[in-house]
């Protein structure tokens, strides 16, 4: 282009300029120069993405698994904590803290209706261990052993009483024969139910001769086997008599082991159950009788939670980690084959920025796809892994939608060095290669 120019003098001088267009990148450009790098070498970026799949897959499943397992865990620490309270005999308590003898049980002969007419009640039983006044008592399983004898069992044996609502109260399942009922305890029958270990130890596995044990010369007739409990299991390595025959042969229990009474309710009723317990058995003196639910393992759980779940964190950035340095790699390696194509555009007019632009637009594309892919697949696993184990699968919203950005902030991080690097090649260097 020819220019004119006046100088001072007035005099006219022609002077040659040439104007060179100014290099310039789209953000349009960008992109489709990204998506012509990535679709040129389809199972390199296949292999590139591979890395960000398996990392943000990872890291979206462990969460999603950490929440949907502490989930679960807190639901089984609400099913023990709401579903058990214990009432004890606190006069009797009190009485043998003092040194003096206690008067009577402070349960009433009809503690089991009280206690069920309590909305929330799924099953009360009241229940001691029996303390035998006797100086020797002898427990046999045939009838006139004397003490110390081999058949005497009076020692390892333990006794308990207990009303007909206490086996469904603890959860205890037959192997053999029935619990004793109602019948058996309002006519203070002498039946009793074996603990399955006492019966292996005497070999009783089928009730059809009707054995018996002996305290003490009675007969007891055994009427069934206790197979397991879900509460009291010690009962499984004795015998169980009802309350009302234990009162009418060896008298109220001992300030050394009042009695109790367990009640089971349904969930979430366990704090109201124990605080209209001692009411219902004694309005009079509800002070006498002490109602104690079992401890809330809150903090527990709070803490088994986060434990879990700043373990998976770290396993997930770790997982991350490793997919950014195999995008970081590959983006590099590509950069070192692509030498001539990088020359050729600089010699072209494109500036160092535009070079960077185009490396990290191709990493950050690489990385948003297999951030969208390896959510996908996490979502997938952690459904399928909560349908099969009956679960309900728990996923956090806030991790699943910004599971693609974080992979698209991975891949942009991995391809900052090789895009560095690239717009740092010479076009002159570059072209003799």
């Amino acid at each position: 282009m020819t220019r004119w120019t006046r100088p001072g003098n007035g005099r006219r001088h022609r002077r040659w300029s040439v104007d060179v267009a100014r290099s310039r990148l789209s953000v349009r450009d960008v992109l489709t120069e990204a998506a012509a790098g990535i679709t040129q070498r389809p199972t390199r970026s296949a292999l590139t993405m591979l890395g960000t799949v398996l990392g943000v897959g990872a890291f979206v499943a462990v969460l999603g698994l950490t929440a949907t397992a502490a989930a679960q865990i807190g639901q089984q620490f609400n099913l023990l904590t709401a579903t058990t309270v214990t009432v004890t005999d606190a006069g009797a308590q009190q009485a043998a803290t003092e040194g003096r003898p206690s008067a009577a049980i402070d349960f009433p002969t009809d503690a089991g209706q009280r206690i069920d007419r309590l909305n929330g009640v799924a099953a009360a039983g009241l229940w001691w261990q029996v303390s035998f006044r006797a100086a020797a008592t002898v427990i046999s399983a045939v009838p006139g052993a004397l003490a110390g004898s081999p058949a005497d069992m009076g020692e390892s044996t333990p006794v308990y009483a207990a009303s007909p609502g206490l086996f469904p109260a603890m959860g205890a399942t037959l192997s053999a024969g029935a619990f004793f009922n109602g019948f058996h305890q309002a006519t203070a029958q002498q039946v009793c139910v074996l603990g399955a270990a006492l019966a292996r130890q005497l070999g009783i596995a089928q009730l059809y001769g009707q054995p018996a044990l002996f305290i003490n010369g009675i007969a007891f007739t055994v009427v069934g086997i206790m197979g397991n409990a879900a509460e009291n299991s010690d009962m499984l390595l004795g015998m169980i008599i009802p309350s009302s025959t234990a009162l009418r042969l060896f008298g109220a229990p001992s300030p050394a082991s009042p009695a109790q009474m367990l009640i089971r309710t349904r969930l979430g009723a366990a704090q109201l159950i124990a605080r209209q317990a001692p009411f219902a058995l004694d309005p009079d003196h509800p002070a006498q009788l002490s109602a104690v639910p079992p401890p809330s393992p809150r903090r527990l759980r709070v803490a088994v939670s986060k434990d879990l779940t700043g373990l998976f964190y770290a396993l997930g950035a770790i997982c991350l980690v490793i997919g950014m340095v195999g995008i970081a790699n590959t983006t590099f390696v590509a950069v070192l084959e692509r030498t001539g194509e990088i020359g050729l555009r600089r010699a072209l007019g494109a500036l160092r920025r535009h070079v960077a632009a185009q490396f990290l637009a191709e990493s950050t594309v690489l990385g948003l796809l297999g951030g969208l892919a390896g959510t996908a697949l996490a979502v997938g696993t952690v459904v399928l892994f909560a349908l099969i184990r009956h679960w309900t699968a728990v996923l956090a919203p806030a991790v699943v939608l910004s599971a693609p950005f974080i992979g698209a902030g991975t891949g942009l991080v991995a391809g900052l060095y090789p895009a560095v690097r690239a717009s740092l090649i010479e076009p002159l260097v570059a072209l003799r290669r």
